[in-house]
């Protein structure tokens, strides 16, 4: 509902009928009750039509204030809606992907544990999540095309892979569990460059955020290094820097040209501390990943250091409860120039000043509490017994 949508028009949207027919729906169904009351006193008592329409006058005005409580507070709750819906509303798509069978290299053991709990922890967060285990080049390839294709025109997108990687020359890459790496060509045919889907993502999604827990000590980088002879020293340890374009943020499980630990438990240090923060925290992006490096360094005694390189252009948040912003008591009270009208002239019992009243705001549904009094006291005077006359009682002069 849009904040400047009229009380009248909120009446429609939601009943279906004008605000006008719903107070007399209401108002009417009081009165019936009050008519059925009444019924049986009145032929023991000479006031049982006067009661009646008095009682149902009384009837009138109490429906109306309480649907003008009602559409009130629908309509004060309705200020921070329209962000509350866009949180919602949020196509959120993520690849998660975890490698640990390798084929020419001792497995890996939490790779495919972090990347099935981070897969569980992002559903329960609203994103639509595609799954990659044990993936060889062709699947991996595969999971990135689907990956691209779901991305497309989506508000978020976040990459998580688990796994073996390498730099070389400056360079990312993500090793699929065929990989040998024996050949200096291998490095193209068997590997997944990572700015494939850095580039992949920000070319389909407005905000993305790739996680990589890849740094661990890898056996096939040392099979590429001899591969490469006199160039073996352009194989470096852990993963490289990466610049971001707007709206990215890359983590890490380490810092650039360190190994990270797979971990002696059921996750990785960096992938269990992200599990935790993700499904607890109401945090922003940025907090969480304090948190998740402090938790990272107190497990590893300072050994290991996650590190990211961010240029988001806001705060993002995965609880979406926690993306609307609070509501603005003070705003979401503040009466209108039409409610302050209505609360100096609503006792009045002059038709003129009520009338004048609805000329001014006619469009508001204070104009309706208007013309609604204005009929009650209409009815009131019709129902009076009309005033004697003024007799002049001063003696005629005498001529």
């Amino acid at each position: 509902m849009s904040a400047n949508i009229s009380l009248t028009d909120a009446v429609k949207l939601a009943a279906g009928i004008s605000l006008t027919e719903a107070v007399k729906n209401v108002a009417g169904r009081r009165a019936w009750l009050v008519d059925a009351v009444l019924e049986a006193q009145d032929a023991r008592m000479g006031w049982g039509n006067r009661a009646r329409q008095l009682l149902a006058g009384c009837a009138r005005l109490a429906a109306i204030a309480v649907l003008s409580v009602v559409v009130l507070l629908a309509v004060s709750t309705d200020t921070g809606s329209d962000a509350t819906a866009r949180a919602i509303l949020q196509r959120r798509v993520a690849l998660v992907i975890g490698n640990s069978a390798y084929r020419f290299t001792p497995k890996l053991a939490n790779p495919r544990n972090d990347a099935t709990n981070i897969a569980a922890a992002l559903r329960k967060l609203g994103f639509q999540v595609i799954e990659g285990f044990d993936l060889d080049k062709v699947a991996f390839e595969r999971k990135i095309r689907d990956f691209a294709t779901s991305l497309h025109g989506a508000d978020v997108g976040v990459f998580f892979y688990a796994g073996h990687g390498l730099q070389v020359s400056g360079h990312n890459h993500l090793v699929p569990i065929d990989a040998q790496l024996t050949t200096v060509s291998a490095l193209d045919f068997e590997t997944v460059r990572l700015d494939l889907v850095h580039r992949t993502m920000e070319r389909e999604a407005k905000t993305n955020i790739l996680f990589f827990d890849a740094c661990r000590d890898n056996p096939l980088s040392r099979n590429l290094a001899r591969a490469m002879g006199t160039r073996s020293a352009e194989v470096g340890l852990g993963l490289t820097a990466v610049e971001t374009g707007v709206g990215t943020l890359i983590s890490f499980s380490t810092q650039p040209g360190k190994v990270a630990l797979d971990g002696k438990g059921h996750n990785s240090p960096f992938s269990g501390a992200l599990v935790r923060h993700l499904g607890a925290s109401s945090d922003d992006l940025s907090a969480i990943l304090i948190a998740v490096r402090n938790d990272v360094m107190k497990e590893t005694d300072g050994k290991q250091v996650p590190w990211e390189h961010s240029a988001l252009t806001g705060r993002f948040y995965f609880s979406r409860a926690a993306q609307a912003p609070a509501p603005d008591w003070a705003t979401r009270w503040r009466p209108s120039e039409a409610a302050e009208a209505w609360n100096a002239v609503k006792d009045s019992s002059s038709i003129a000043i009520l009338g004048a009243f609805v000329a001014r705001y006619g469009d508001t549904f204070f104009a309706d509490l208007a013309r609604a009094r204005i009929e009650e006291l209409n009815g009131q005077r019709a129902a009076s017994p009309p005033s004697p006359p003024i007799v002049d009682a001063m003696p005629a002069s005498a001529e």
